[in-house]
């Protein structure tokens, strides 16, 4: 069973990442700057790094504590993580020949842009294009990887109805089930390489 490496381990999608690795027994490490969640997954079995997703040596020392060659996630956000954070994720992972990463950003990096509306990008938009220069660096390294862009994000439970697209869409899905995709993807080789939009297509927005 690999292990696994998530950065971004501390609330959201890669929290629940977190407890699926829990029950499925899997070693799992999370790098983790928060001083609160990092005390809270260490109570609960994680191997946790105290340190910054966007600092070299932190990074380095979580791959070293990882386990042998493991399935490394990212999941981080906001500010510099999005651009600079997992840059240097990735930068670590070739230099040490970690091979397989899955990259969670948003619909509307990369192609899908123009399929944001004017108030999407004046909201979101310069988060989004960090999220498509970090998504441009990964598909330009050595590595394994996938590119998953879930819709809007909620905290409802999951559904198990959330469907993988490669085409431009837009929907929301829940956290739960976008950690559950990631978990099926890991290790997949037919998912090495692509990039997927996930929405699921029940779910409307709360304000409907």
């Amino acid at each position: 069973m690999k292990p696994w490496l998530i950065f971004g381990a501390g609330k959201g999608v890669g929290r629940h990442l977190v407890t699926i690795a829990l029950k499925q027994n899997r070693p799992v490490t999370a790098l983790i700057r928060n001083v609160q969640q990092a005390v809270e997954l260490s109570a609960i079995g994680v191997n946790v790094i105290h340190g910054d997703a966007c600092d070299k040596k932190s990074i380095e020392k979580a791959l070293i504590q990882a386990g042998e060659n493991p399935v490394v996630f990212s999941t981080i956000g906001g500010g510099d993580a999005d651009h600079y954070g997992n840059i240097a994720i990735i930068d670590a992972l070739d230099q040490a020949q970690i091979s397989r990463m899955l990259l969670v950003t948003s619909i509307g990096c990369g192609e899908s842009w123009k399929t944001l509306s004017p108030r999407a990008k004046s909201i979101f938009g310069q988060s989004v294009r960090h999220k498509s220069l970090a998504e441009s660096y990964l598909q330009t390294s050595s590595l394994d990887f996938t590119i998953i862009r879930p819709g809007g994000l909620t905290d409802q439970p999951g559904t198990g109805h959330c469907l993988r697209y490669q085409n431009e869409i837009h929907g929301m899905v829940s956290r739960e089930d976008v950690a559950e995709q990631l978990a099926q993807m890991a290790e997949d080789e037919q998912t090495y390489y692509q990039i997927y939009a996930l929405v699921d297509p029940e779910l409307k927005p709360h304000w409907n």
